[in-house]
């Protein structure tokens, strides 16, 4: 009785919930191959990790080569310069030194730090509207999975592919690369409360050896533990989320969990803030998770530290932080994300001036800025969160005022939107989540804050830099949940095609260039593609 009573309950308060959301007894193939996949950790139709016995058995990052969307503006003056990797000087000043086997004369594989480039030729264009679109962990192995769900067969084995938005949309000029994202150097030693680096002085770890990682996204790796960084022979360092977002943002490589640092310690200003200074750019960034997490972080602020969230949120919020104690930085003009409600009272990583309660922002911080004129917009029980920042955003609009906005659900992020369109994960390695109504209706989706973020920054027919990240993608992979995966990969879609439809009914792409990538890969491998072809037709197989 309590459980009916829940959901007629439910059912008044946002009636369009059993829409979204069919009775957990609904056909779900692929859903019913994660968790029978879970309970024997053995398959057939893929495996995470270089075990092909196991289905889950590497939770973290890959060396893969990382596929990257243009739109708006091509790859023709990265490909004209040659890639990076066949010029041994041009190693040395990216790395410090030649890493072992990592010149390649033959190489078609850009840096990560080319990304930063690109942003800089769309502006030498003329370009007054820079989008950069992260799918978070999403290599090609994983578009590729959701790909083949979308289009219910095996469709491509090479290449761009096609059947998702982003790899289909040809609404403007558009072009395909790809590009190494291994980093300078692990983690370091740091100290967050003085903002100092303390062992930097190591030799680069990085680099990319094609014959052992392959020389193409889709190359079956001759040596798996080569991707994962775990080859004795050559162990190249792998990315983290920090490092490649600092990568992309300001051209330099550094060490993992850098915000905007190098590695011997000293603050480097990414593309966004000096376009404000310079060039009166507005600079927005939204997120299906924390607006503090490495990514969005890396788009504005410095910190040594990745896991000081509170103080990363300050610059971003424009208030003074640990990296800008008496000079504050201006702030971004949109911050929408996610963290509402994970609360900690202690973090000995964010330092001496973590304030207990919200883990990725004081919450007195936003109640400073509201007072200074931003509108700040949380979510609100019993109201849909569309709704909540349709309105805030009309506000800072009419008002001509900052917004910021606060969202989430249990877990940190936007709720896992499954395969199927659906938000009822099941079983992974991080043990798996479940929702209720209100935490689907009472938050936006992705494709909500970018248009909210798109509306508020262009207002007057100002230039503008934005970020989108579809940061939920990387915690699914970690999770080892290939529903959850696909399914983040296609509500990130879904933002991709809510950006394209304003751009095209507002000037279109003249002026406008759009950059969509990944920051890494993981490492799940599909060996029965078919399998996942089948569960989206509804057929299912078993594991």
């Amino acid at each position: 009785m309590l459980a009916l009573r829940c959901l007629l309950t439910a059912l008044i308060v946002f009636p369009g919930w059993l829409l979204t959301n069919p009775p957990a007894s609904a056909a779900d193939p692929l859903r019913d191959m994660q968790t029978q996949a879970m309970e024997k950790n053995s398959t057939d139709f893929g495996h995470w990790g270089a075990s092909t016995e196991r289905y889950s058995s590497w939770t973290n990052h890959s060396n893969r080569l990382i596929p990257i969307y243009t739109f708006g503006i091509d790859l023709a003056k990265l490909r004209e310069q040659g890639s990076v990797y066949r010029d041994e000087q041009r190693i040395k000043a990216l790395y410090g030194r030649v890493p072992e086997n990592t010149l390649n004369p033959q190489a078609e594989y850009f840096d990560q730090t080319d990304v930063y480039q690109l942003q800089q030729q769309a502006v030498a264009a003329g370009k007054r509207r820079i989008i950069l679109m992260i799918f978070d962990g999403m290599d090609w192995d994983t578009t590729r999975a959701a790909s083949i769900y979308t289009q219910k067969q095996v469709h491509y084995t090479e290449g761009r592919g096609n059947g998702l938005l982003f790899q289909d949309y040809r609404g403007c000029p558009t072009d395909y690369g790809f590009f190494v994202s291994s980093p300078l150097l692990g983690g370091l030693k740091t100290d967050v409360n003085a903002q100092v680096v303390l062992d930097g002085d190591k030799p680069a770890s990085g680099g990319y050896d094609p014959a052992m990682g392959g020389a193409t996204p889709w190359a079956v790796a001759p040596a798996r533990e080569y991707l994962l960084g775990m080859d004795r022979t050559r162990p190249h360092t792998v990315t983290d989320s920090a490092s490649s977002a600092t990568s992309m943002t300001t051209g330099i490589k550094t060490y993992n969990a850098s915000i905007n640092y190098t590695a011997d310690g000293r603050q480097v200003e990414p593309i966004a803030r000096r376009l404000q200074r310079d060039q009166d750019f507005a600079i927005g960034a939204v997120s299906s998770v924390p607006f503090s997490h490495a990514t969005p972080a890396a788009a504005y602020a410095n910190n040594v530290s990745r896991n000081d969230y509170q103080d990363i949120s300050r610059d971003l919020l424009g208030l003074p932080s640990s990296a800008h104690r008496s000079d504050a930085l201006p702030g971004m003009d949109v911050v929408l994300g996610t963290g509402w409600g994970e609360e900690k009272e202690t973090a000995a990583a964010q330092g001496d001036n973590f304030v207990p309660g919200n883990a990725y922002v004081d919450l007195a911080d936003l109640e400073k800025v509201a007072r200074s004129g931003a509108v700040v917009v949380q979510r609100t029980a019993g109201q849909a969160g569309p709704d909540v920042l349709r309105q805030a955003t009309e506000q800072a609009i009419k008002k001509q005022q900052r917004l910021i906005g606060l969202f989430g659900a249990p877990g940190g992020n936007l709720p896992y939107q499954t395969a199927d369109g659906r938000f009822n994960p099941t079983i992974d390695m991080k043990g798996g989540r479940t929702y209720s109504p209100a935490d689907v209706q009472e938050n936006p989706t992705l494709a909500d804050m970018a248009t909210a973020a798109l509306r508020v920054l262009d207002r007057d027919e100002q230039k503008f830099w934005l970020m989108v990240e579809a940061g939920d993608v990387d915690w699914a992979n970690h999770a080892n949940n290939l529903d959850n995966s696909i399914g983040a990969v296609l509500s990130g879609d879904e933002a991709f095609k809510a950006i394209v439809n304003w751009i095209e009914t507002h000037g279109g792409w003249d002026d406008t260039a759009m950059i969509l990538t990944a920051d890494h890969g993981h490492y799940f491998m599909m060996t029965n593609p078919q399998a996942i072809a089948d569960a989206a037709q509804g057929e299912g197989v078993s594991p």
